[in-house]
């Protein structure tokens, strides 16, 4: 029989803006990961890691051991992560051939990738590359390739879209990137564990948890400590 506990509220700080939520999901990724870090929100991850946590980027236009984001003295047009933003290199960069980068992703060389996501199911299905309306662009890019060859992947987003509706849901109807790939989900209300059980709330910000589940449309346990 599993013991429950609430999950931690922070009541007196939240929601978190963009650069809390990065080094929130920063704090969880151990020492020495190989890391993916998607475009958009994720980015902003690189900015967060502490020196010395050992973790080595990999962009997926092929460089590990990015830094992060490079400032205006520092910026190279040739030394950019797969978003175009210009970044740093730390001791022991390497850089390779296109198809050598998706080739690590694809053979399970990565520990976690980080990745944005238009919803996230309960369950930990990913819909990150089209919303499906008829005039949207969309952009794989290498989603697909990282949700199913990464040992984890934690997905950064807001909880709530534009028009106030949930992004982690009972069931996706966008186009799937992913099925049950998705582990952790960090948002700037709260983060929860996802998986076959369903949704688990682990700390919210800003927002009590009875608040929050009264916000969405899935059942949310108390965290489970034994949960991976």
């Amino acid at each position: 029989m599993n013991t429950s506990t609430a999950p931690v509220e922070h009541l007196d700080r939240g929601p978190l803006d963009r650069g809390e939520m990065a080094a929130r999901v920063a704090r969880d990724i151990p020492h020495g990961s190989y890391v993916n870090l998607g475009i958009g929100l994720p980015t902003r991850v690189a900015d967060h890691l502490p020196q010395g946590s050992g973790v080595v980027l990999h962009t997926e236009n092929g460089m590990l051991h990015m830094g992060p984001a490079a400032g205006p003295d520092l910026a190279d047009p040739d030394l950019t992560n797969a978003g175009k933003i210009p970044v740093t290199e730390l001791p022991g960069a390497a850089y390779f051939h296109h198809a050598d980068s998706f080739a690590m992703m694809r053979g399970g060389h990565l520990d976690i990738c980080v990745l944005g996501a238009f919803q996230v199911s309960a369950v930990g299905d990913l819909a990150n590359w089209h919303t499906g309306a008829p005039d949207a662009i969309p952009a794989v890019g290498g989603a697909m390739d990282l949700a199913i060859g990464t040992k984890k992947v934690f997905v950064m987003m807001t909880l709530f879209a534009k028009d106030g509706s949930p992004k982690l849901v009972p069931q996706c109807t966008y186009p799937l990137t992913g099925l049950g790939c998705v582990d952790r989900v960090y948002t700037d209300l709260a983060t929860f564990r996802v998986g076959p059980e369903g949704a688990t709330v682990v700390e919210t910000f800003g927002i009590a948890s009875a608040d929050l589940a009264a916000r969405l449309d899935i059942s949310l346990p108390s965290l489970r400590p034994d949960a991976a």
